[in-house]
């Protein structure tokens, strides 16, 4: 059984599927993309399960602000064997890097485009701002892409989980959520009150940084770890 994308997009959309990861700093975005842990085998992240399963990847490094965060991709690309585009110059926009990479995954025939992003306060009404920009940047290379627009959240943040999925949502339109740190004792239990409020699916969840942490949300598993 496919546990990721390929299945929807294909029945749904036009190549290439766009999908766009944002959420606040340190929420663990670009380790939901590759796995920081290089020593292990390539199993479960992913670009990797992804391609696996029969899909053309091409990854987007659009955390601009944060040099560390476009050469982990490129590392991860290079080891998943996917494709990837980074910011050509310094001081790039974001929407622009994912432009490109959104135009030349419809040229050359990419199945999904991967989107990182930089993380950003959901108070920062300028940062806020430019998520907007890079959502119709990619819009108008495929039109409606982003097809996912993901909020990676923090399980040990608690409370404001809610206040920062209302923001982002009001922004972007998030369309599913991934929830990750749950390998330590946090349980992550707010993500109830996302849900319940907005309606946003938990799609994933991230157990550790290693290859086989992020797996695809179980609803009933993640109750009985709340109440073990």
């Amino acid at each position: 059984m496919k546990l990721f994308f390929i299945l929807w997009y294909f029945l749904m959309f036009r190549k290439p599927a766009v999908v766009l990861i944002v959420g606040v700093n340190g929420g663990g975005k670009t380790t939901s993309l590759e796995n920081d842990d290089l020593t292990n085998p390539l199993q479960e992240s992913w670009p990797y399960r992804l391609k696996n399963e029969g899909a053309k990847i091409l990854m987007a490094a659009g955390d601009t602000f944060r040099a560390a965060a476009s050469d982990q991709l490129e590392i991860w690309a290079e080891r998943t064997g996917c494709e990837i585009v980074v910011a050509e110059k310094e001081n790039a926009k974001a929407s622009s890097v994912l432009s490109q990479a959104v135009k030349r995954g419809k040229e050359q025939g990419f199945d999904i485009v991967l989107c990182d992003t930089s993380g950003r306060l959901h108070t920062n009404y300028s940062l806020m701002e430019e998520l907007i920009a890079c959502k119709k940047a990619v819009g108008k290379v495929v039109s409606g892409a982003p097809n996912e627009i993901l909020l990676v959240l923090d399980g040990t943040t608690g409370l404001n989980m809610l206040p920062q999925a209302r923001e982002f949502n009001e922004v972007v339109g998030i369309t599913g959520l991934v929830l990750t740190k749950l390998d330590g004792s946090a349980r992550g239990g707010c993500v109830v009150s996302v849900v319940d409020e907005l309606g946003i699916p938990v799609k994933f969840v991230g157990v550790g940084e290693g290859v086989e942490d992020l797996q695809p949300f179980d609803a009933e598993a993640f109750v009985n770890a709340i109440f073990s």
